[in-house]
């Protein structure tokens, strides 16, 4: 079968390798689209995702891929055959060839039955369980494609809006970024019910964005200090998000929130150390550091998400700005350090150059 590899920092191409076997709980899944992440892929693709060092390479790409299932383990209850699924994943790839960057862009993935595991008493480590397998989960057939595939990014943006940063209806929120992480803050929020909604964002195609995603006002970070936020008639905010994971993004928030309020941090920090000057905040405030998913909150995040979905709430097609084949890999790269992208969508129909 086909896969994506990086075979050294900052170099990917398509390669072949044996076919993925299937245990008890495991079904095959024959990948359709994926996405690329913005964050984890990119460092993983030049070199520095924290945990994998050089002795990793060469490993295979990819997290967010969705599939129609094609083979099923005896032992499988929670998954038919021709039924659609997110979040397969090569964990143990196939031969002695690669390591595991995810390995979800490849031609075959698998899937393993979480609650099928947790009914046979046998969701241990021991026993070949993951807390990834939670989020493993069937996709109904009304469901895009696209969509199908964008809720891998959805339910950890959801997941961390109300589960980890602790966020409800009714708080005034300020994101800094508009990329597919901060977009989705902004469209969750507002389709929640939260109050004052405002988005910094450096370039203007993505400002327009964001106030189409429901920002009530957007600014660049040029333009921003806490007087013309925070003293012009206005409250300080219940948060600030910082989408991005930056230091100085951090300082620029600390005199935006209120008293008791939170700066979240999403994603994989840029530098080992946090840094910023505490007295530019209030005495009593919370920092909140979200670098890897929940996993049992972004399970939970999948059947509200559907719903908005259904109801036409939620789109991929305001948020997927390219379409490469799989073959076109490196091109899809390249697409996604363009000043408008903000999410990139791989075929996987199209495997031979």
């Amino acid at each position: 079968m086909y896969s994506i590899a990086v075979k050294s920092p900052g170099e990917v191409e398509v390669v072949q390798l044996p076919e993925p076997a299937i245990g008890p709980y495991d079904v095959k899944i024959k990948s359709e689209v994926g996405f690329i992440c913005n964050a984890t892929d990119r460092k993983v693709i030049e070199g520095h995702f924290p945990g994998i060092g050089s002795d990793s390479y060469p490993l295979l790409l990819g997290h967010e891929t969705v599939g129609t299932v094609c083979e099923k383990g005896e032992k499988v209850q929670s998954f038919s055959l021709g039924e659609r699924v997110i979040g397969g994943l090569l964990l143990h790839p196939p031969g002695n060839e690669f390591g595991s960057g995810w390995g979800g862009n490849s031609e075959y993935i698998l899937a393993r039955d979480h609650l099928a595991m947790m009914k046979d008493g046998c969701a241990s480590q021991s026993d070949g369980w993951d807390e990834i397998y939670q989020i493993m989960k069937p996709v109904p057939e009304h469901i895009s494609l696209k969509n199908a595939g964008m809720l891998c990014t959805w339910r950890e943006v959801y997941a961390g809006l109300f589960h980890d940063f602790h966020l409800k209806p009714g708080n005034d929120i300020v994101v800094f970024g508009a990329g597919p992480v901060g977009l989705s803050f902004i469209r969750f929020a507002r389709i929640s019910g939260f109050g004052r909604i405002v988005c910094v964002e450096p370039l203007e195609k993505k400002r327009d964005k964001a106030l189409a995603m429901g920002a009530d006002a957007v600014y660049a970070p040029e333009s921003l200090d806490g007087v013309s936020l925070t003293n012009n008639g206005s409250d300080p905010f219940d948060a600030a998000i910082d989408a991005v994971g930056k230091n100085d993004i951090i300082q620029a928030s600390l005199p935006l929130i209120s008293m008791g309020g939170s700066v979240c941090v999403y994603g994989v920090l840029s530098t080992p150390e946090i840094y910023f000057h505490k007295d530019l905040g209030p005495h009593n405030f919370n920092l909140l550091v979200h670098q890897w998913p929940t996993r049992e909150a972004e399970a939970s995040a999948h059947e509200p998400l559907i719903t908005w979905i259904e109801e036409g709430l939620l789109d991929a097609e305001d948020f997927v700005t390219g379409e490469f084949s799989a073959k076109e890999i490196n091109k899809a790269l390249e697409d996604t350090r363009k000043p408008h992208s903000i999410k990139t969508m791989i075929r996987f129909d199209q495997w031979e150059a």
